[in-house]
């Protein structure tokens, strides 16, 4: 698999990695066995790259992955923190940080956590001096190796790059959110910031599976989250209203190359921007972690593909959520 420098992290990863939030809830239930499976076949397609976080299934998560990575080297895990108490500023403090990954290291089962991200924190959080302070000491006290940042907006993810020790911005990019490629992009690119993408499929959407028929398990966030009932609206479905996105997904279908899924088409699409380092599709069985995995050898989308996701999203998208993220 092509790998992609990961900048201030100091290390190479594979450019289709793994996002694990299936392997803890939230998407229906995924048994121990499978969710084993389907780390293993993620890995033995190429994947380093693994982003989970504290509150996946309140840690388990971290702790499939952790007792997976025992048998498995060389990996590069992300984690992050911050969703375990009200989503108050003041609550982002060194001693709250120290006892997050203090509990992410035990689920884990490591010393050092390779990349905690603040996991959507409040706004003003990006902009304290006493929060970087904090992220820096964890470093000092190798409790971590590096940090970084998981953001639902634009100006957030432009503020965590300013700074000189923030290594990563994760932040929803994909063919119906398209506004990070305008400022977001550029920046991490020349601060040597590497970008996540994550949300790549928009929630399944991009698959391409769905209809006006599909429906969700009650347990599913794409049931109880549509309109922001539970956390930010742009986690699911990218904040697309889901009749407007299967409009553009039948927009997009003729744009897809032959010996390309939808899946792959949308995942290629992200990967054809160079300041991306690393995509992470989520997968609830191996064969679906596999598919992801093979997009990393196609080639790369032609001209007109890009120009039709570009007139779709202008059409259809970005007059419902441009100007709200």
């Amino acid at each position: 698999m092509e790998k992609r420098s990961f900048g201030r992290l100091g290390r190479d990863v594979g450019v289709i990695g793994l996002g694990a939030w299936q392997l803890g809830a939230d998407w229906g239930e995924v048994t121990e066995e499978d969710a084993h499976a389907t780390l293993a076949a993620a890995v033995d397609a190429g994947v380093t790259f693994i982003d989970t976080a504290d509150v996946y299934g309140d840690g388990r998560s971290e702790q499939v992955i952790g007792s997976f990575r025992k048998e498995r080297p060389g990996l590069t895990i992300a984690t992050k923190m911050g969703r375990r108490l009200p989503q108050e500023p003041e609550n982002y403090t060194l001693g709250n940080f120290r006892a997050w990954t203090d509990r992410s290291r035990a689920n884990l089962g490591v010393e050092t956590l390779d990349l905690v991200q603040l996991h959507c924190p409040p706004t003003p959080v990006f902009s304290s001096d006493e929060v970087y302070d904090a992220l820096d000491t964890l470093v000092e006290e190798k409790r971590i190796a590096a940090y970084g940042v998981s953001v639902e907006k634009v100006d957030e993810a432009l503020a965590a790059i300013a700074r000189p020790g923030t290594a990563s911005v994760q932040i929803i990019l994909n063919a119906l959110r398209l506004k990070p490629l305008e400022r977001v992009l550029p920046a991490a690119a020349e601060a040597g910031v590497g970008i996540i993408a994550r949300v790549p499929l928009a929630s399944g959407l991009l698959s391409g599976r769905y209809d006006e028929h599909t429906t969700f398990a009650a347990d599913d966030h794409r049931t109880y989250n549509r309109h922001g009932e539970s956390f930010d609206v742009g986690e699911t479905f990218s904040g697309v209203d889901f009749t407007t996105g299967l409009e553009a997904v039948r927009r997009l279908r003729p744009a897809v190359p032959d010996g390309f899924t939808m899946t792959q088409f949308a995942l290629r699409w992200i990967l054809d921007h160079p300041a991306v380092t690393v995509v992470i599709p989520g997968a609830r069985n191996a064969g679906q972690a596999r598919a992801n995995a093979a997009t990393a050898a196609l080639t790369p989308l032609p001209a007109e593909a890009h120009e039709t996701v570009q007139a779709v999203y202008d059409e259809l998208i970005r007059p419902q959520v441009h100007d709200r993220w």
